[in-house]
């Protein structure tokens, strides 16, 4: 076992609290949040069960695990808040000055559409 892989083995978690394994060194039955959602599930509540630690830059890294068996399934939205998601979403394209709807979000630093912000460009 390498030095760096000796520095961050700690199964038991005597050294750092909760069980540390090296880079792709955790046992089955652990997963990132990132894998869970991969695999359509979600930790659920549950506290974190290990972590990985590996050397990266600007120092040590960490990304913490979560136990499968222990996992929920993802929730899915309703069809209700779908719907408020997309009358939101289509609120963020309409112009509050001419209310055209555009195909791009206005510009929340402008206020208003393009044509409105910049009338003599348009123009041209």
């Amino acid at each position: 076992m390498s030095r760096i892989r000796a520095a961050y083995w700690d199964p038991d978690g005597a050294r750092y609290g909760i069980p540390t394994y090296w880079w792709r060194g955790a046992p089955p039955g652990y997963a990132t949040r990132r894998q869970l959602r991969a695999a359509g599930l979600r930790p659920g509540g549950q506290p974190i069960a290990a972590q990985v630690l590996w050397r990266g830059v600007g120092g040590t890294r960490a990304a913490y695990l979560y136990r499968v068996d222990l996992a929920r399934p993802k929730r899915t939205a309703t069809p209700a808040q779908r719907a408020a998601i997309g009358k939101a979403l289509a609120a963020r394209r309409k112009c509050p000055t001419c209310g055209t709807v555009r195909p791009y979000y206005i510009p929340r630093s402008l206020g208003e559409c393009l044509a409105c912000a910049y009338p003599l460009e348009d123009a041209a």
